[in-house]
Formats: C-alpha cells, structure tokens, sequence
C-alpha cells in the first residue's frame, strides 16, 4: 500500500472530522446497483472500522451484508478509490471494546469545545449498531 495512502488511514485522536471523512459505493442488496454514501471511518488497533448508529436500519450496511466487496474512497488530502472487503463484527465482546474505542474517539474528537452530536449509551450501540472491519485486499 502506498504510503500516504496507509497515513490516510492511521487516524489518531487528533484526525480532523474531515480526515475521517470518506464516501463508500457499495451494491444495493437488492437491486445490484453502485450506491455512494459519505461516511465516517475509524482505526481502532490499527484496524479500519464503519459504524452507525442504532436504531434504524441502514442500506449501506445491508448493502455490505449482500456484498461485502466495495469500494473505500479517500477524498481528503489524499485522493484514492481502494477496493475494500467488509466483514461484519458480531461478537458482542469485540463490538463492545470496538465501539467503546470509536466512542473514546470521538469524545477526544469533541473536546476541543465543538458541539458533540448526542450518540446512543454504548450498550444500545453494541446491540443495535452497524459494524463492520474493512480490509483492503
């Protein structure tokens, strides 16, 4: 992988909103078509993760249930489109110290004064929320 590339994607606390800021295409589950949303990305233990909050569905992630193949687009300051692998992360002890990392994430995100967005506690996140590991093959 190139190396500014694998910078792009070693968030830290200090990563601006923008530096986690990606969009994803995906295919619709159902009607096989590109579908291409903007997102947020976390690295958590030198792992890329997608998340979202519950408690209504999303189409992205049952998107990435049918077909785990997508494509990761790197839009700020480093410009990419990488073909990624999701994998849906179901154990509810790794959700839970996954989504507790990404919560402390974005909590360090915040405290410079800026506004936090109200998040769900994290026992609903871990029970309802998307997650998935991205791989980059």
């Amino acid at each position: 992988m190139d190396a500014a590339i694998a910078t792009a994607l070693s968030l830290t606390p200090s990563s601006t909103i923008e530096q986690r800021t990606v969009d994803i295409t995906t295919l619709g589950a159902r009607t096989q078509q590109p579908r291409r949303i903007e997102i947020w990305f976390h690295t958590i233990g030198g792992e890329v993760y997608i998340t979202g909050a519950p408690p209504r569905a999303r189409a992205w992630y049952a998107n990435l249930l049918a077909h785990p193949e997508f494509t990761f687009h790197l839009k700020n300051g480093v410009h990419a489109n990488l073909a990624a692998l999701a994998t849906p992360i179901t154990d509810a002890g790794e959700r839970s110290a996954v989504l507790g990392a990404i919560l402390e994430g974005i909590d360090a995100l915040y405290a410079g004064g800026a506004s936090r967005p109200a998040f769900p506690p994290l026992e609903e996140r871990v029970e309802g929320s998307p997650l998935v590991r991205v791989s980059f093959p």
